[in-house]
């Protein structure tokens, strides 16, 4: 049988009752939001610049898989969206720093804008668990 599972970390500021779930784990799937910046106090934006930004945002995800049983590099797939290309060099430095092996499939996405001026990136993913519970 089929179980959905929130899950939280207490790293990683919950969204608004009723709005969206961070992370949720289907067996040995994890899909993780979109992600941004965005400060636990749900106003501040954290990093002045790609790199700054996706470090907050991986660490995030780091976090809730940690939470569901996993680690970072269970991540198969990733959609990044920047305001910006060019803001995809500091996603990429970031992104060295928190992977190893091999690193998930991904697609970049240009848009015109975020949730805020401020926020250059989000990036959602999804995982598979190395083994499920």
């Amino acid at each position: 049988m089929t179980r959905k599972i929130r899950v939280i970390s207490p790293e990683v500021a919950e969204p608004a009752e009723r709005l969206w779930s961070n992370c949720l784990r289907v067996d040995d799937a994890v899909y993780l939001s979109g992600f941004t910046s965005r400060a636990n106090d749900g106003e501040t934006i954290q990093g002045d610049n790609s790199y700054e930004q996706a470090k907050v945002i991986f660490s995030k995800m780091k976090n809730l898989l940690e939470a569901a049983g996993g680690t970072i590099d269970d991540i198969v797939t990733m959609t990044i969206f920047v305001t910006d290309m060019k803001h995809n060099q500091g996603v990429w430095q970031a992104r060295r720093e928190f992977f190893s092996g091999d690193y998930p499939a991904c697609a970049l996405v240009g848009v015109k804008e975020l949730g805020k001026p401020e926020i250059l990136v989000e990036i959602q993913g999804q995982a598979r668990l190395s083994k499920a519970d």
